[in-house]
């Protein structure tokens, strides 16, 4: 009977399991949780490679079974790859690492308007990004001159070991600082003097940036191999993030426009006609008929006149109309019979005999809510106060 399972469970197979499963459990899931494919699951892929290291190896196996963990650690039996990658590649042979081996993406944001998501636009974007120097072809200076780093052997990488606890170590990988990662050094005489021996230099670069209709606020557009050049790294790519910006009078909300309209009394009680711009200029007629009531908060829509569909700019969302009804602040007394005389009559209240007459006031909840924290406060210092002098008295 195994000690612990931990790792079984990891792959999602039981510890009398054959290799053949085993294969087939890391295969699947080293795949799914890849960093390439899953750039937010490493530790996760990290844990799927330990596992399978200790589960495929029969003498670690046999102690992991006996002892767990804890008992592989204090056994020594540390890891004869430097990476949980280095176990990919080895598994499924060394086309991951040459994916692997590409430059870093760039990403740049570009603020857009809601006018430019509705009909799209072609925006010219200049940037700075490394090139390969041409004088030396990237090789940093005369060909040759170029010699391994003592530091690293030619890695690019050094490793440091970090003692945790007696009997457990860990190792910590980094880039060289002597060769700041590249594996070799060149001697200052032989550096090239256009790049002074950093291989590249800094080129300015004019993208355009098509963007397209119903595009969205934080969408991705991507210029592949459009990256830092580095020598003997495929370029990363340009990552264009869209940036939405707040638009005076429209909200968008999916494939739908959200538009406030405020109607005055007679507008809401008697019909109106309103002209509408739309975000691509053309202007828009819509009626309410007398005797059609709008009331304060009503949603009313215009079809096929919100934003279009991104890959389907000829299929549209709803327009839709978020009515306010504004009052008026008082009325001439000497139009308030003729007024009454023509809406719905008042309810007239039953008076008690002991009634109380109070005044009806503006309430503001925010000037109210400031008053009640300055009262709280000056009865919290009275409380004070009144402690003060009953601990004189004691």
């Amino acid at each position: 009977m195994v000690k612990e399972t931990t790792f079984y469970d990891v792959l999602g197979v039981k510890p009398g399991c054959s290799q053949d499963d085993l294969k087939k459990a890391y295969r699947k899931l080293a795949l799914k949780y890849h960093p390439d494919k899953n750039p937010n699951e490493g530790e996760r892929f990290k844990q799927i490679s330990q596992a399978y290291e200790v589960l495929s190896d029969p003498e670690k196996k046999r102690i992991y079974d006996t002892g767990g963990e804890q008992a592989l650690k204090e056994g020594g039996m540390g890891s004869h790859f430097s990476s949980p990658m280095d176990i990919f590649d080895v598994f499924f042979g060394s086309s991951s690492r040459r994916r692997a081996r590409k430059g870093q993406d760039v990403v740049h944001q570009l603020s857009v308007t809601l006018e430019e998501l509705y009909k799209g636009t072609t925006r010219k974007l200049a940037l700075q990004k490394n090139v390969i120097c041409e004088k030396c072809e990237g090789y940093g200076g005369k060909k040759g001159s170029a010699e391994q780093c003592t530091t690293c052997h030619g890695s690019g990488m050094v490793m440091q070991i970090q003692q945790l606890a007696p009997g457990i170590v860990q190792q910590i990988q980094s880039k060289c600082s002597s060769c700041k990662g590249q594996g070799e050094r060149i001697n200052q005489r032989d550096r090239c003097k256009h790049c002074g021996g950093k291989k590249t230099i800094r080129d300015r670069k004019i993208l355009e940036v098509h963007v397209d209709k119903g595009m969205v606020d934080g969408q991705k557009i991507v210029f592949n191999g459009e990256g830092d050049q580095e020598p003997g790294l495929e370029p990363g790519d340009i990552i264009i993030l869209l940036d939405e910006k707040e638009h005076p009078v429209y909200k968008r909300a999916g494939n739908n426009l959200i538009l406030p309209m405020t109607l005055n009394l007679t507008e809401s009680l008697c019909g109106f006609q309103k002209i509408i711009r739309t975000l691509d200029d053309r202007n828009l007629l819509i009626t309410s008929l007398p005797g059609q009531v709008v009331k304060h908060g009503d949603l009313k829509c215009i079809p096929e006149e919100g934003m279009p569909l991104y890959r389907d700019p000829f299929t549209k969302g709803k327009l839709t109309i978020h009515f306010t009804i504004e009052y008026p602040k008082s009325l001439d007394p000497a139009v308030i019979p003729q007024l009454e005389s023509l809406l719905p009559a008042r309810d007239q209240a039953i008076i008690p005999d002991d009634a109380e007459e109070v005044d009806l006031q503006d309430f503001d909840p925010m000037l109210d809510a400031q008053q009640q924290r300055e009262r709280g406060g000056e009865a919290y210092d009275e409380d004070k106060g009144s402690s003060r002098v009953q601990c004189a008295t004691h």
